[in-house]
Order: structure tokens, then sequence, then C-alpha cells
């Protein structure tokens, strides 16, 4: 027999099993009964933020720390100003679920010009196809419990955003659950498993010189325990890219530390390109995690394992998940390398302010180096920000956020909010520019309404100082 329950109160409940506390965003009229719904549950608690871009890095904050992330707000003027947090989180991989409302089903009828209406009743739901990998309009009370169910699961097995549309005179109506799903996943290829881990063990083995190369999906997919019992057990040393820095921590005795082409240290640039056998786990090989393709490595000689693709060498490999490849390498005999390679440096002690000496930019960060202790977080903006905390001493896994793929200016003082609620033991540190801070700094507001505590750090350096070499360049100055 069908069971049934209030729309919106079946998606709030969904959202707190799944481990989602805390709601970012904006209301509006169309939302305004869900978010009424909202604030009288006590599952979940709303956050509301100055501006939908602020709620909406808020809550992609907050995903990539506790696996799943909500933001809710209006339909248009709202749904809109978070198309670009939400391309962001599809491009670097956070499970972020986007809550929009809309104009009740009845409303719609003869297609009349309603307020916040851009061309189409379903122009916004088609901009969001673009980059979430599920979505939904949440019309139909026989089928709405399971879209919910379905559009959730898309978000926590992709590591990627999805939308939801929930028109106004549908929050209160009551949806069936006809069916109850087993969304367990897929299972990889036994066989087609078993030889991929047989054909990188022998590489592996022979390997003089082989390196990992960690990226961010060994964060998303919960597998940094997997990656430590692999470094461990077999000795292979570790650097990670920007994206993926603290997906383990600088402390370990496996470390490199962050590897990013002729960008980086030379010393881990000399060391992973000299290596006979790269082996590329959750990696993303992007622009910048490449140095600005500075970088002297061939993937195709490579072990090159992500959620979507294996390739060994030259050979690909399908229907393997990429969490069973992993576990698989821990339980398989790869030899021992112990091999003599650099580690990160630990910070200098007692930095002390030199009187009467400017504060540049260097000593800042040797500054910060010193400061930063285990309960800190480090968020970084992008431009100089970034660039800057690169080589920060990273005491824990996760102790790093930054947008360093998408590259969105404005992500980290919003972000710090998302982290508070993630993780509400650790005090984030946000280093941010005057330009990136002129876009969301307003969320310090924000952050003093909730009695929040993050350390704000603005490089002001007055203006966009990452791309004036690059206008210079475009002009041929």
């Amino acid at each position: 027999m069908a069971e049934s329950c209030m729309i919106g109160e079946y998606l709030i409940e969904q959202l707190h099993r799944h481990g989602v506390k805390e709601i970012f965003g904006i209301p509006g009229d169309y939302v305004l009964g869900f978010f009424d719904l909202m604030a009288k549950s006590d599952k979940v608690k709303i956050i509301n933020t100055c501006d939908e871009q602020g709620a909406g890095f808020a809550a992609d904050a907050y995903a990539r720390l506790s696996g799943l992330g909500a933001v809710c707000i209006t339909y248009g003027v709202g749904g809109l100003k978070i198309a670009n947090t939400t391309a962001q989180a599809y491009a670097e991989k956070s499970p972020v679920i986007v809550i929009s409302g809309a104009p009740g089903i009845k409303e719609q009828e003869n297609d009349p010009l309603l307020h916040h209406k851009a061309r189409d009743f379903d122009s916004q739901k088609n901009v969001f196809d673009e980059f979430t990998v599920a979505s939904t309009i949440l019309n139909d009370q026989e089928t709405a419990l399971e879209e919910i169910d379905r559009v959730i699961h898309s978000a926590l097995y992709y590591k990627r955003p999805v939308y939801i549309e929930l028109p106004r005179d549908m929050v209160f109506r009551e949806g069936k659950q006809l069916h109850k799903h087993n969304f367990s996943g897929l299972a990889s290829d036994a066989d087609a498993l078993e030889e991929a881990l047989t054909e990188a063990a022998e590489i592996i083995k022979t390997a003089e010189k082989p390196v990992i190369l960690a990226g961010l999906e060994i964060h998303r997919f919960g597998i940094q325990g997997e990656l430590l019992r692999l470094a461990e057990k077999t000795k292979i040393p570790v650097a990670t890219t920007i994206l993926a820095k603290s997906v383990i921590p600088d402390n370990l005795p496996f470390s490199l530390g962050v590897y990013e082409g002729a960008t980086g240290l030379a010393e881990v640039k000399e060391f992973v390109e000299a290596s006979d056998c790269l082996i590329f786990l959750g990696t993303f090989l992007t622009d910048l995690n490449l140095g600005i393709y500075t970088a002297k490595i061939d993937p195709t000689q490579s072990i090159y394992a992500t959620s979507e693709k294996l390739t060994i060498r030259h050979h690909r490999y399908e229907d393997i998940l990429f969490t069973d490849f992993v576990r698989g390498l821990t339980e398989t005999d790869l030899g021992v390398h112990d091999i003599e390679h650099p580690v990160p440096t630990p910070p200098e002690k007692n930095i002390r302010v030199q009187k009467g000496q400017k504060i540049k930019v260097k000593r800042l960060f040797e500054f910060l180096n010193s400061f930063i202790r285990d309960e800190h977080i480090v968020i970084a903006d992008v431009g100089d920000s970034l660039f800057g905390a690169n080589d920060l001493y990273v005491h824990n896994e996760c102790d790093f956020l930054s947008p360093a793929y998408y590259a969105s200016l404005g992500f980290a003082v919003p972000a710090a909010i998302g982290v508070h609620y993630a993780k509400p033991k650790r005090r984030p540190i946000v280093i941010v520019g005057d330009g990136a801070f002129q876009m969301t700094g307003i969320e310090l507001s924000t952050i003093a309404r909730y009695g929040l505590h993050p350390i704000v750090i603005i490089l002001n350096n007055d203006g966009y100082s990452t791309e004036r070499p690059c206008i210079a360049r475009s002009r041929g100055v």
C-alpha cells in the first residue's frame, strides 16, 4: 500500500536523513511556503545570507566538508543568481542540492506574464540542466516523492549538484511513495577489475620511482583512508594537485606537497616529472593543476583513474568503479618502494613583526604558516590569495578549500559560513583579495548576525593584480 506524505515535509525529511542540517538561502514569494515549513521544522536550520550567490558558495563549502549541501531560493531572480555557484559545484564535484520555488501549477496555465519569469516557465530548469547531473520539477503528486529520492541519490552518487524545482502550490500537497527504490549503485565488472589491478601491479612493482598524484575525487568519494593505507603499505610518495591540496596532510612521511608544474616548488616538480610510473588517482588534468600547462607528464604512460574513466597506459577499462579500483590497489601486492623524496617544509616558529618594515606578501604568508593550528581550516579565494596560500603547511585532511579549477572570485568569505556549520569546532582562516572581497564581502554581516568567528585577511593590492599582467600582454606592453 502506498504511503503518503506532504511533499515539502518529505523533502525536508530526506535532506535531514542524508546529513543536511543547515540550508542556506534567501526567501522569496514563490518559495515562502517551503521556507515556512523549514522554519517550523526541528530537522533543518535556515541560514539566511545577504545574497543568493553567498548562499550558493556557502552551500558549496558545506557540501565539500560534510558530503551534501543545500541552497534554497526563489524563482528567476533568485535561481539565476546561483547559476554561477552551481556551475562551480559541478566543475569541482561538490554535491549541492539546489531547491527553487516556482509559480504554482495553476498559475502557469495559459502562459501568463508572471513576475520573475524570463522567457518560458521551464527556462530556469533548462539553464540548470546544463550543470547538474539530475533535475526535476515536482509538478505531479504521484511521482514527487520518488523524484526527490532519485535526484538526491544522483547528487550523492555522482558528487555533483542537482536541481529541484518546487511550485508553490505543491508544497503542502500529499505525495505518494509508490515504490521503495534500492539506490545501492552499480557494481564493478569483476573480471575487468581483476585484469586492471593485475596490469597496474605489474607496472608499479617494476617501477623504480613510482609517484601517486592524488586529486580531489579522493576526498569527494571518502577514500582518504584507502589512499593513506596504500601509501603506508607501499612507501610510494604522494603529491596532490592545487585543487586537491589537503587531501592528505603535509606532515605525513610520504607526503610530497603540491605539484603544479613550473608554478610550484622546483624540487616537487623535478621529482614528480622524473617518475617512471605516475599513478593518477581522482586527478583532474586542468590548466591550473598542470601549472598553466608547464607540467611535463605523459598520462598515456601512466595509470589514470577517476570516477569517469580508467586507463593504464594505452589500455582503457570499462565498468570499473573508481572506489573499487583504489580499494583494490590497497589489497594488491605492489611491492615496497622506499624512495628518498622532498617533503613539505614545516613552518618556522616564533615569527615576529619586524618593526619599521612594511608587511610584504612573503612575510605575511610566513607568519600565517607559523600561526595555523590544528583547529584551523584555510579558505583561499582565487588569484594571489590562492597562489600565496598554496605553500601553507596543512595539518589535517581537508584543511584547505579553494575553487582552484572553476576559479570564481568571491568564494572565500561566504564559504566561511558553510565551513562553520559543517565543522563547528573548526575556525576558518579566510584569505581573499580586495577584488574578490568586494563581490561577496557583504556576507560579513551574515557572519556577524550568526555570531560566527572566522579570521578574514584581505590582500589589498588595489585591484585585480593577477589580471594586470594579462591585460598588459594583451596590449603588447
